[in-house]
């Protein structure tokens, strides 16, 4: 009797779950593997048609993203933290009218190493504030602006400010240098005429741009009280007072003894 005979058959095509794992290609590599075998002629233009649908569904806004990636535990990754990849995060209040727009940005104090390793404010923050003419309804020309920079007591004088009180703040920036009086830029800050609000009006001369523009803005009363609160919550961050707060450890503090009480201690408290 011959011997049997030993056929080799092509292994099966794999299942459609061997492709789940793959991203947005996966509906083109699915389709591909279970199509059914193609003739030489039409081979070419099947694979071009293939082709173009895996960069069409690539590139798909509508399709849907893929699975969220899990570590050995199956748990997701972390969600990122706002500002962690440029290490900064940028916060404005805008107040919008139909003849200007104004905007509060506050900005970081600036710090310096010490030999220590600790760190000292070489400077204070302070809010910027930004003022733009309209050109249109609700529109704003912001390459025309106007800043003024509000110090840290200047604030402090907004805030004090009574309902019928009024103030005034002159800046130049060039003060005590060569082009000293050649850029003039005041702030006023008054009560409108029905004490429902004030005005921000800030006049800038500026000599060396041929600029002579001064841009009005009215607040109304709870546009100023948003003011006021921001005001009292960055005073201290613009200081680095919240800095040195959050600096403070039990560990590095000296150990305190209670001293017995007398007339001289009382003075030296």
């Amino acid at each position: 009797m011959p011997p049997p005979l030993s056929l080799s058959l092509p292994s099966p095509a794999p299942p459609l779950q061997a492709f789940s794992h793959l991203p947005h290609q996966s509906k083109a590599l699915q389709s591909l593997a279970l199509a059914p075998p193609l003739s030489s002629g039409a081979r070419h233009s099947s694979v071009c048609s293939v082709v173009n649908a895996r960069h069409s569904d690539y590139f798909d806004p509508r399709a849907p993203p893929p699975p969220p990636q899990r570590d050995a535990y199956g748990q997701p990754p972390p969600a990122p933290t706002p500002g962690a990849q440029s290490g900064r995060v940028f916060a404005s209040y805008s107040i919008y009218k139909g003849k200007a727009a104004l905007a509060f940005d506050p900005r970081p104090p600036q710090f310096v190493p010490l030999e220590s390793g600790a760190h000292k404010v070489a400077k204070e923050g302070f809010v910027l504030l930004q003022f733009a003419p309209a050109v249109a309804a609700r529109q704003y020309d912001w390459t025309r602006k106007q800043v003024f920079s509000l110090s840290v007591w200047e604030m402090g004088t907004l805030l004090t400010l009574g309902p019928t009180d009024s103030c005034e703040f002159f800046h130049d920036p060039f003060k005590g240098r060569s082009d000293e009086g050649k850029v003039r830029k005041v702030l006023k800050v008054e009560p409108t005429p029905d004490g429902n609000g004030r005005f921000f009006n800030l006049s800038v001369q500026n000599l060396l741009l041929n600029v002579d523009e001064s841009i009005y803005i009215p607040i109304t009363r709870g546009e100023y009280a948003v003011i006021v609160s921001t005001f009292n919550y960055i005073i201290p961050h613009i200081m680095g007072w919240s800095m040195f707060t959050n600096s403070i450890k039990p560990e590095d503090s000296q150990q305190y003894s209670r001293p017995q009480s007398s007339p001289e201690l009382e003075w030296r408290r």
